[in-house]
């Protein structure tokens, strides 16, 4: 695998690969590669002639400074392990490449960026609107990759893509999870073994609003307060949300008749996890609310 560090080395290195008319996907990374990052970049691989990741710890997207020199860095680690998987080329820049002296260009997402993460994050996602439109104007790739996860994130990338007229389709992959149901997450390795089971039941309190739904439930708010106290009764686990909310504007649903999205947000000690799934209607059940 190929690896670049400055913007026109990696500019030069894809030049010729769209000359030759092959298909670019990109992943862009912050590193501490887990399982579900490789599984972006073997989709990545499957659908596209060159893959592309990006190892990057943006700072802008981080609110807390202490949390942003915590974050996991093995970028030779984390190389091998993208290579493994199927990465062709790998961008490691330093913080001065891409943020060069008299930086003073930010991308805002209006709406989509003030509410849930980022009214608990404020400015959170226009460091990732922001670095994200960067890499994409660097690699211009023909795909980019992102984990459900981070769902919000995934939506509000989709609509500065729109809104900016950005050709490079979006493609979403879903959450992959822990054996014991928990998202992964390069913040999981921060959590103590007492934090790190507690942190399940984010995974089982969704389950749980499906079930509740699954008998015929369809009040979004009813649910989403069940999913809340499901999580309250885990004393490891401070809430910052649960809510059921429309899949493209996040604003919350009254109703899941159109299969909106439950996300949650919790701190167990200092480590911030969050979680979603979509909840579904019970077919052919009367509706209970």
């Amino acid at each position: 695998m190929q690896t670049y560090e400055r913007i026109a080395d990696l500019r030069n290195a894809l030049k010729t690969a769209r000359v030759e008319g092959r298909s670019v996907g990109f992943v862009p990374t912050m590193g501490a590669l887990h399982e579900g990052h490789l599984s972006l970049i073997r989709r990545a691989r499957a659908e596209n002639d060159l893959v592309v990741i990006s190892i990057f710890v943006n700072p802008t997207q981080f609110n807390d400074i202490d949390d942003y020199e915590k974050y996991p860095r093995h970028v030779a680690r984390d190389i091998e392990m993208a290579a493994g998987a199927g990465a062709d080329v790998a961008f490691t820049p330093a913080m001065d490449e891409i943020y060069s002296e008299g930086f003073d260009t930010v991308v805002v997402v209006r709406g989509l960026s003030d509410i849930l993460e980022g009214a608990s994050r404020p400015g959170h996602f226009q460091g990732v609107a922001t670095v994200v439109a960067k890499l994409f104007n660097i690699v211009q790739p023909d795909h980019a990759y992102f984990g459900e996860k981070d769902y919000q994130q995934l939506q509000v990338i989709r609509r500065m893509a729109r809104d900016l007229d950005i050709s490079t389709e979006i493609v979403s992959c879903p959450i992959v999870r822990e054996p014991d149901g928990l998202a992964m997450s390069s913040r999981n390795v921060r959590l103590s073994p007492e934090q790190r089971k507690a942190a399940t039941v984010l995974n089982r309190a969704l389950g749980y609003t499906q079930e509740i739904a699954d008998t015929g439930v369809h009040d979004a708010h009813i649910l989403s307060g069940w999913l809340a106290r499901t999580i309250e009764v885990e004393p490891l686990a401070k809430l910052d949300y649960a809510v059921i909310v429309d899949r493209e504007t996040l604003l919350e649903a009254d109703r899941i008749d159109n299969s909106p999205i439950a996300l949650v947000a919790a701190t167990f000690g200092d480590v911030r996890l969050i979680d979603n799934r979509i909840i579904t209607p019970a077919p052919g059940l009367e509706r209970r609310g």
